[in-house]
């Protein structure tokens, strides 16, 4: 899967990590993919919602450990 733009939230807490998800989403294009790293067990339920919320696509969460990554596509 090809990845435009990354972004470290780990050791952020809800709500950091959407709020740093929404700001990269508005600097990619539409149709490009944004991964973010997370340490917070509740961004998994968080990044479903924040993806219904806005029609951004939720391409893919995976926990590798103590983190979690969430791919999203921009709408």
């Amino acid at each position: 899967m090809h990845i435009d733009k990354e972004i470290d939230a780990r050791g952020l807490n809800c709500p950091l990590p959407i709020l740093k998800a929404k700001k990269a989403l508005s600097e990619i294009e539409s149709g490009q993919a944004l991964r973010v790293f997370c340490t917070d067990k509740g961004s998994l339920r968080d990044f479903q919602a924040f993806a219904k919320q806005t029609g951004n696509e939720l391409l893919d969460q995976q926990t590798v450990g103590a983190e979690f990554i969430h791919v999203l596509r921009r709408r």
